[in-house]
């Protein structure tokens, strides 16, 4: 676990690195079938932010890559309609919003912004111009991950603390 996450105990680190994997199987999934290039480009994001994601969360999403394979293939298994990866994946990522809200402010709007970007990625990669680039109706649909709550960080809350 990186300095970053260390107010986190080992279950809510898990949980927040789960959190890649369940958004990629609710947004792939959300036309109702998963096609292996939204999984193939959820394993390319995750990997090329564990070496250009910003310092906060490149650690991060290197912990992420170990098992990710392995966690989203479990849950396109256990969760294999549509309606129960819905409540599932939904229900889980709501879990996060007392574990964002325990991380530094910069390193939790940092990671709410980089889940919402992750989504967004997997959303895209499938449909428009040779299969990438465009979100469907369904993937928009579920795109913002309203169960999350907002964090948010503005940088001149830490000027005024070091101000007092």
């Amino acid at each position: 676990m990186t300095d970053n996450f260390k107010v986190l105990s080992d279950e809510e680190f898990d949980k927040l690195k789960d959190a890649i994997s369940l958004i990629t199987v609710y947004i792939a999934g959300a036309d109702g079938k998963i096609d292996s290039n939204e999984l193939e480009w959820a394993e390319k994001v995750t990997s090329i932010r564990s070496y250009s994601e910003t310092y906060g969360l490149k650690l991060f999403y290197e912990e992420v890559g170990l098992d990710f394979n392995d966690r989203v293939s479990n849950y396109i298994l256990t969760l294999d309609t549509l309606e129960l990866r819905n409540s599932t994946v939904e229900a889980k990522l709501a879990e996060l919003n007392p574990i964002l809200k325990k991380l530094d402010p910069r390193i939790g709007a940092q990671t709410y912004k980089s889940l919402i970007s992750f989504a967004k990625h997997v959303a895209k990669a499938s449909g428009g111009f040779l299969g990438f680039f465009s979100i469907g109706p369904d993937e928009k649909a579920v795109l913002d991950l309203k169960m999350i709550e907002p964090i948010v960080w503005k940088p001149e809350e830490d000027e005024e603390e070091n101000a007092e």
